[in-house]
């Protein structure tokens, strides 16, 4: 069983769509007219979707009688080449009306709601281009950019409320991070190359979120951890103060964490791209180190361990710069776990991982920068949802509490809590 947050994706929430949409047909000729119709009257058309992996607008969905064709979809390619496909082909934007209905669809059809659109380690995945329609300059009102990766004085963002990218030419780019929103005072549009930029005045930035559109991390349900049976120390030894109302809290649920890796291969053990970035790094070679974990964010903002391990890179020199990887990561997971969420999320999962690294850079970064009281309750946190504590928060806790300041000979607390 899985929790997220994921409604739309719900199986009896597509039954119960199915039943709206086919109520008054009884023959399967009268119920392809009837999705036919519901197209027609919840979806925005034309809509960016993908076919294959490929990039493609969708201008129409239609139904000529033909059952056995089913309905087709007109889409419309980069070059402005048009192709007629099946609508059970098209992948739209998630947590969108129409990528509901193409799931109701397809499950009415007997496959698979939602199929797979994770690239193979070898196959980069294309994207949506602004295009000089998408963003109105004349009358210079600023333009809100979700940042997706950062290179000096370039980043690559996508429109905020669209998926679809440009590159941003832009000084004081060194502040903003992947999932950071930037409003842009836009000086000029141009295309290179066949790929879109955009050359302006960033005014602000900020971190929200829940405006990026993400679908949040699924949650997998590991059974339930019971503070009876784990281990709190010797026999004879008195329980840590700490531990105390985290045991008679009793029983809970304990999940695990979808982690989002791109360009992992689940086949071979040995391609992981945050132990390349990290091999690089301790080679020497940061730059191409730093590339790799941008990469990451720009194929998916929520690669959780990407910004865990941006916020490393700039940790030892620049923990105000640190905090903001960590607290991205930090605030994409928490999508997962609603305001009130008690349960546990044991280290011992491997994919927990990527999210209580992010909670630890951001609470050593707290207690660093002099945020001491907001360090303390996420210190907290982390014990109550890994009670097992493999990162060592409780002793970072007790010198919080006792008002110590972060002493330089203390960044083995990070090196511990990352490993």
């Amino acid at each position: 069983m899985s929790r997220a947050g994921r409604d739309d994706e719900d199986p009896a929430e597509l039954d119960k769509l199915i039943e709206a949409i086919t109520v008054d047909a009884s023959s399967d000729d009268e119920k392809l007219w009837a999705f036919r119709q519901a197209f027609e009257d919840d979806v925005v058309l034309p809509s960016d979707g993908f076919v294959i992996g490929e990039p493609v607008s969708v201008i129409a969905i239609d139904y000529d009688g033909n059952a056995r064709r089913g309905l087709t979809a007109q889409c419309r390619r980069e070059d402005g080449s048009e192709h007629v496909v099946a609508v059970s082909d098209v992948v739209l934007a998630r947590r969108s009306s129409g990528a509901r209905h193409v799931a109701a669809y397809r499950k009415w059809l007997g496959i698979e709601p939602y199929p797979s659109e994770t690239p193979g380690p070898a196959r980069r995945t294309r994207h949506h281009k602004v295009t000089a329609e998408d963003l109105d300059l004349s009358g210079g009102a600023p333009v809100e950019l979700v940042v997706l990766a950062v290179k000096e004085r370039a980043a690559r963002c996508r429109v905020l409320g669209s998926d679809r990218r440009i590159t941003l030419r832009a000084s004081g780019l060194w502040h903003a991070v992947p999932g950071w929103i930037a409003t842009v005072r836009p000086r000029k549009q141009w295309s290179y190359a066949g790929h879109p930029y955009l050359s302006g005045e960033i005014e602000s930035t900020r971190l929200d979120v829940g405006a990026l559109g993400l679908v949040p991390l699924r949650l997998e349900d590991s059974g339930t951890w019971d503070p009876r049976t784990h281990y709190w120390g010797e026999d004879g030894e008195p329980i840590e103060a700490w531990a105390t109302a985290i045991i008679a809290r009793g029983p809970r649920p304990e999940f695990e964490m979808e982690q989002v890796l791109p360009g992992g291969d689940p086949d071979d053990p040995f391609a992981d791209p945050i132990t390349e970035s990290n091999d690089l790094r301790d080679a020497g070679e940061h730059v191409e180190a730093h590339r790799i974990l941008m990469e990451l964010c720009e194929s998916d903002l929520r690669c959780l361990d990407a910004h865990a391990h941006l916020g490393n890179v700039v940790f030892d020199h620049n923990p105000g710069d640190a905090i903001r990887h960590y607290e991205v990561g930090l605030r994409i997971g928490e999508l997962s776990l609603g305001e009130r969420f008690e349960e546990v999320l044991l280290w011992g999962h491997v994919d927990n991982r990527p999210f209580l690294r992010c909670m630890h850079g951001y609470a050593l970064c707290l207690w660093r920068l002099g945020r001491v009281d907001e360090a303390e309750r996420v210190f907290e946190k982390m014990l109550w949802l890994n009670p097992s504590d493999n990162q060592g928060v409780r002793f970072l806790l007790e010198d919080v509490r006792a008002g110590k300041a972060w002493a330089e000979d203390r960044e083995e607390d990070l090196k511990h809590g990352a490993s």
